[in-house]
């Protein structure tokens, strides 16, 4: 898919699944879970035991694009390659590292590097990326998004960590273009409850769609 594809598909659907698991076949699930729940940008991170054999599988899976498939915690370029050749489309990393992103922008894919200051979110938009991973967003709020885009109205803040179904339209009211939903949307993996990841999953679309339409 086209860089400026991936983005707006990010960007439509409003939620990044962030899928951590405890094994392959359990991340495998997850990510259809969601994907039948509505979410089409599904973010496997690189704590999931056999990560990359994940993403070749759920490309395999899903040769049309049906989905986008993205690497999280990617903290070096090294992973970020190993992840692109397995099927990767975006990448994402609680911090930022240039090397990461210049590699993904050699290569035309679609970066989310991690930043916690007003600074770290200016170097990361220097750097080429696609969006700014506000993390961790618990630990600031819906608030200060607004505070930022300010002076900074073309950040693209994607808030992960502590992201709800009670606060999820308060970030994109804030005007987030997505938000990354890890924890509470896949908890019921937990017990084996996949239905009640894909229910979570269609409760987060809902609730980002009626914010959008500022409801």
């Amino acid at each position: 898919m086209d860089r400026f594809e991936i983005v707006q598909r990010i960007i439509n659907c409003g939620v990044v699944a962030v899928v951590r698991a405890e094994t392959p076949e359990q991340a495998m699930k997850i990510a259809e879970a969601v994907k039948a729940g509505g979410i089409d940008a599904i973010e496997i991170t690189m704590t999931v035991p056999g990560a990359i054999d994940v993403i070749k599988e759920l490309s395999k899976a899903y040769p049309g694009g049906e989905i986008v498939i993205g690497a999280g915690t990617v903290l070096d370029a090294e992973t970020a390659r190993a992840a692109m050749l397995a099927g990767a489309e975006f990448f994402v990393s609680p911090g930022f590292d240039p090397d990461m992103v210049r590699l993904c922008n050699r290569y035309r894919k679609v970066t989310m590097p991690g930043a916690m200051s007003v600074t770290e979110i200016i170097k990361v938009m220097e750097s080429g990326a696609d969006f700014v991973k506000l993390f961790p967003g618990s630990s600031f709020g819906p608030s200060l998004v607004k505070a930022v885009k300010a002076p900074l109205p073309q950040a693209m803040l994607v808030p992960t960590g502590g992201v709800s179904l009670d606060n999820a339209a308060e970030w994109i009211k804030a005007g987030c273009p997505a938000v990354g939903v890890g924890g509470e949307l896949t908890k019921g993996a937990k017990t084996g409850d996949y239905a009640l990841v894909e229910e979570t999953a269609r409760k987060f679309v809902e609730t980002v769609k009626r914010a959008r339409n500022k409801e």
